[in-house]
């Protein structure tokens, strides 16, 4: 995943991080948590009927120079820049998102990270219920915390299962197989994202930016907060959105 005008420097400034740069956990988890709290996962350009590209100069310019957001391939393809510039390895992979009450295509992308031998998954593009820091593969049916979130891998049928805990319960999220993919493989789930009626993208604003104990969410005309386990949420006017998108997500209109 590369683009000529990716630069480290730039990336590391868009995000709020000025630690150490080096290929190692420690780095692929700073970046990860600056990334998830100041780049927000947004559709703003889909309901505006704008094309999504994958182009990773586009991605670059839309994200790191005009400060905006995106959703699970922008957003995450300009990770898997960072960690290219790192020379960390990874790969793709294609997920099923399991949330939906009916069997939905594998359209969400995630990343798998090699790091001394060990495979991490890194998701920087899921929304509400996305991870905030990597998680291990080869540990499974093993709840684990993140901040005021609970995950958990399992493996179900040769496909691993992303399962968070809410209300109690362990809801599965997406599930992915180790299957290589290529970036221009989703293509085809970036266009039924962006224009098919039926997805959600295309439907009504959602936009999510992580805190350092929760999340902000806007859905629709819901603007709700997660913070330490406590929620709160109201119903915006029509007049209200552009300044709480500047003031809680960073994006300007």
């Amino acid at each position: 995943m590369i683009a000529e005008t990716f630069n480290l420097t730039d990336y590391c400034q868009r995000i709020g991080y000025a630690g150490e740069l080096r290929p190692n956990l420690a780095t692929v988890q700073a970046l990860m948590q600056h990334q998830l709290r100041s780049v927000p996962f947004e559709n703003l350009d889909v309901l505006a009927g704008k094309p999504i590209s994958l182009n990773p100069d586009d991605i670059v310019a839309k994200i790191v120079d005009k400060q905006r957001g995106g959703y699970c391939y922008e957003v995450n393809g300009l990770f898997a820049m960072a960690l290219q510039a790192l020379q960390i390895p990874y790969q793709f992979v294609a997920a099923r998102p399991m949330f939906y009450p009916m069997k939905r295509p594998r359209t969400h992308m995630a990343l798998l990270v090699t790091l001394d031998g060990v495979e991490w998954l890194c998701d920087l593009g899921f929304g509400s219920y996305g991870i905030r820091a990597p998680l291990r593969l080869d540990v499974l049916e093993t709840p684990i915390p993140q901040g005021c979130d609970t995950f958990m891998l399992s493996e179900e049928g040769g496909d691993i299962i992303l399962k968070a805990q809410m209300e109690g319960a362990w809801a599965k999220q997406y599930g992915f197989n180790r299957c290589p993919v290529e970036w221009i493989d989703f293509a085809p789930a970036n266009w039924l994202n962006s224009t098919h009626p039926d997805a959600v993208f295309t439907q009504k604003p959602l936009v999510v930016c992580f805190t350092a104990n929760g999340r902000n969410i806007l859905f629709g005309d819901s603007f709700k907060q997660v913070d330490a386990g406590i929620t709160t949420q109201r119903t915006l006017a029509p007049h209200e959105h552009a300044a709480v998108l500047e003031e809680h997500f960073g994006l300007r209109s």
